[in-house]
């Protein structure tokens, strides 16, 4: 296994399309939290009487990169504050979560876990060399308190045991002390063993089951990629193992899995729940840096092209709590919910549509994405994820100036004060590759760059296809897109105050109601490939970067009993009812209705 690090915010910057979404990022909820939502503005980690659990740990761990990475000083300051206030409330002994000594045992540790992480972050884009110590005494703490069995872990704590080695590893590093490796095992042996439930994964549950929670399940693919290390145990790729069965079973065509809130089968009317697909964004970051391998980079790419932009709306104000691959409609559904587990309101659009788990945590899916486009190792740099970026590392910089995943060009601009290894992924799709015009063998590239100046350019083609899908269904693929029939929508928007907490424009509730047909399948599998200038908001359904014209019939598909805006799982009929229409498919990531799934008729 080649081993990658992370460069920080400090080296890498985002450029083009993707500065330009984490722009907007800060512009909309995640840059505002902390003045609209009391659990953020007035949270116990700060002083209030609001959550004082998970809430503000998961808003900093994206809020912190996202403000370091565009440099914005009024962002940071609050990052500072916040910081400030949870480190200068940390306890003698080490415990610093808001919680009262007295009810330590029964306050569920998972919050302990992340904000050890998040500091880690902090730690990373800011160098406060405050934050080692601070980690330090936390898990010195924990480590005290579970080896002496006054705390245990349960719950949230238990299942995700796994999210501790992020500080773990880190504090290791620095320290190299005993006791952390003894920590390590503790944890290990409290947290629990996924390899032992997987046949509760191969059938769709109705009950609210902490080993079948698909957030948990995005989380654990991780697992032994940032443990084993620690633990001194070899590493198998139990990851693969894993998602294999969680694919088969519950696979997407985005290539996450569904869970409307527990693991729900393969109907693509079921529902993905929006924390699910950043953290599986994180496992899969975290697995390629553990791992080297090629795989867990594309697979990511999969998530941030397609999950990630669809689930939130275009000005990222407002997000879902679940999306739908085939979902024609964002409203209500009256009778009950076409979920396992989540209410009627939980694929619309607003503040907190379900819980307000995602409302938090959803906003760390693109600065760690945009941090994972250059990593290195040694004295060698790796471009991981073709991202348009600059990095600055120790006399050495690179630009990458590319549109990707929209068009399949790179630029690199070179600036080198020393001779070192360059290695550029080349993806697994990818046809004609070509090297400064000159014809390649399809594999990464492995360049000896020498001191000075060095431009290369990489082209390569992708070509559509169909990717096979349950029920006879497919989905169309070119290269890390997926493409869907794009479904026009009227808005309607719902302002009111529930529990205390404002829903006010921009950050309302929206119910998204279709305006044109959606029952379609493929004619022929002839495709029209159309490039577009990016806009201003990289996955806009009325100005995508890149469409497909497809030939479409329509057919009788049917709705889903008793629901009037949830389509069937497959069509009630194949046979065409409409002439063939051309009509011009959109990258799912910029389709907020859609139709993804569709059958290929004879």
């Amino acid at each position: 296994m080649n081993k990658w690090n992370f460069y920080t915010s400090k080296e890498l910057k985002p450029e083009g399309w993707i500065r330009r979404q984490l722009e907007i990022q800060a512009e909309g909820l995640s840059g505002n939290l902390h003045k609209i939502w009391p659990d953020i503005r007035d949270s116990k980690w700060i002083g209030g009487d609001r959550e004082g659990w998970e809430r503000v740990p998961y808003w900093l761990d994206g809020f912190i990169p996202l403000a370091y990475l565009l440099e914005d000083e009024e962002k940071i300051a609050t990052v500072k504050k916040y910081i400030e206030a949870i480190i200068s409330a940390q306890e003698e002994d080490g415990w610093i979560c808001p919680c009262k000594k007295g009810k330590r045992a029964r306050y569920d540790t998972w919050a302990v876990q992340l904000i050890c992480k998040t500091l880690k972050v902090y730690y990373e884009c800011s160098g406060d060399e405050r934050i080692p110590e601070v980690i330090y005494k936390v898990l010195k703490n924990y480590y005290d308190l579970l080896k002496g069995g006054k705390i245990r872990l349960f719950m949230w704590g238990r299942y995700r045991w796994f999210e501790t080695f992020i500080s773990l590893n880190f504090l290791y590093e620095k320290y190299r002390e005993d006791w952390i490796k003894d920590l390590a095992k503790i944890i290990k042996k409290q947290g629990f063993d996924y390899t032992t439930t997987t046949d509760s994964w191969k059938r769709p549950s109705h009950m609210w089951l902490l080993n079948t929670h698909i957030v948990n399940m995005a989380m654990m693919l991780k697992s032994e990629a940032v443990s084993h290390d620690l633990l001194g145990e070899d590493y198998t790729d139990t990851a693969e193992k894993l998602r294999e069965i969680l694919d088969r079973y519950n696979g997407t065509a985005f290539e996450g899995f569904t869970g409307d809130e527990v693991l729900s089968g393969l109907d693509p009317t079921r529902g993905t729940e929006c924390c699910a697909v950043v953290e599986q964004m994180y496992s899969y970051e975290e697995i390629f840096a553990h791992t080297g391998e090629n795989k867990w980079a594309e697979r990511l790419e999969m998530l941030a092209f397609n999950a990630l932009p669809a689930t939130l709306s275009e000005d990222m104000w407002t997000h879902q709590y679940v999306q739908q691959v085939n979902q024609i409609a964002c409203q209500k559904t009256m009778i009950m919910a076409p979920f396992s587990t989540n209410g009627p309101y939980a694929h619309t659009f607003g503040l907190e549509p379900n819980f307000g788990c995602c409302t938090a945590n959803f906003n760390q899916g693109w600065p760690k994405f945009a941090l994972s486009a250059f990593m290195h190792s040694g004295d060698t740099i790796i471009s991981s994820v073709m991202l348009p970026s600059v990095l600055n590392d120790n006399g050495i910089t690179i630009r990458l100036e590319t549109d990707y995943p929209f068009k399949n060009k790179m630029h690199y601009y070179i600036d080198s004060q020393r001779d070192f290894d360059f290695l550029i992924r080349i993806p697994s799709f990818a046809k004609n590759l070509k090297i400064n015009n000159e014809d390649a063998e399809i594999k990464d590239i492995k360049l000896s760059v020498k001191q000075g100046k060095t431009e290369i350019e990489i082209d390569f083609d992708t070509v559509p296809f169909f990717k096979k899908r349950p029920n006879n269904l497919y989905a169309l693929q070119m290269g890390s897109l997926l493409f869907s029939v794009p479904i026009s929508y009227e808005k309607e928007m719902r302002e009111y105050v529930k529990k205390g907490v404002e829903r006010k424009f921009p950050y309302c509730d929206y119910q998204f109601i279709p305006t044109t047909a959606w029952n379609y399948g493929y004619a022929d599998d002839d495709f029209e490939v159309s490039y577009n200038e990016i806009g201003d908001i990289p996955f806009s359904q009325d100005r995508p970067p890149v469409t497909l014209r497809a030939k479409m019939r329509q057919i009788d598909w049917g709705l889903k009993f008793p629901y009037r805006s949830v389509c069937r799982k497959t069509p009630k009929s194949t046979e065409p009812i409409s002439d063939v229409q051309e009509i011009e498919l959109c990258p799912y990531g910029c389709a907020r209705l859609r139709m993804t799934e569709m059958p290929v008729l004879k």
